[in-house]
């Protein structure tokens, strides 16, 4: 039995996010066919990360065993050929120790959000980036960002159903950036609360807007409450953009 990680790519729009569900097509479920396909087995593939649905991936990583000996480039080649059409591509395959696990072993996990701050509505990138038409100030946001960032109890930017154990997390990174009129707000983490990005992303909305100042945002963290925060920011706009282990 050999295990197999490979590293992923995917449009997230239609489908139901990362793991595999009954109510419509998961990126873990076309994974899985295109495996089965290719290969005759039917392992399940582990992730690094659930992705919601509407969330893309530039960078997800997954692991899976194959008994059928194999190479690298064949179970690249043979999994992107049965992906098709899907929007989702493996940009590499590597064989690795028994031991790796593809969500326990990551070190870090880095996503970024992405807002297009213009009047026009959106064409090729509609599903790919939030549309906000009111001027934001990225200095402004730039600012509040850095007051999340550490060791912080994150429960006022943790979404209900959020399954972890704590909402402790160390947000290593946290910054945003303009080129132009997109606005990225970039993260890193070992790892993160569910909708902790997209509630930060509204979050810094309200700031860019002016609604909301930095002190605000650390007021909105200390009160450790949900409904403290600001909106939970559309899935469409957020990345996950690469693991490390």
């Amino acid at each position: 039995m050999t295990r197999w990680r490979i590293t992923v790519e995917y449009d997230g729009t239609g489908f139901v996010g990362w793991q595999r569900q009954d109510n419509g097509l998961s990126i873990q479920e076309a994974l899985e066919s295109a495996i089965a396909r290719f290969s005759g087995e039917t392992p399940r593939v582990f992730g690094a990360g659930r992705t919601d649905a509407g969330v893309h991936a530039l960078g997800q990583v997954a692991h899976f065993d194959l008994a059928r000996t194999t190479t690298a480039h064949t179970v690249a080649d043979a999994l992107n050929a049965h992906l098709r059409p899907q929007p989702v591509a493996v940009l590499d395959a590597a064989e690795v120790g028994s031991g790796f696990d593809a969500r326990l072993s990551a070190r870090e996990r880095a996503y970024r959000y992405r807002i297009l701050n213009r009047r026009a509505p959106l064409t090729v990138e509609r599903d790919r980036a939030w549309l906000v038409q009111t001027p934001l100030d990225a200095a402004a946001m730039r600012e509040a960002a850095s007051r999340l960032v550490g060791r912080h109890d994150f429960s006022t930017f943790r979404a209900s159903l959020c399954q972890a154990r704590s909402p402790v997390k160390t947000l290593d990174t946290l910054e945003v950036a303009r080129e132009g009129r997109e606005i990225r707000i970039e993260a890193r983490a070992r790892s993160f609360l569910h909708h902790q990005m997209r509630n930060i992303a509204g979050t810094l909305r309200l700031v860019g807007e002016g609604k909301w100042s930095a002190d605000d945002v650390t007021a909105a963290l200390e009160a450790r409450d949900r409904s403290r925060g600001g909106p939970t920011a559309p899935a469409r706009g957020l990345y996950l953009t690469e693991v490390l282990y």
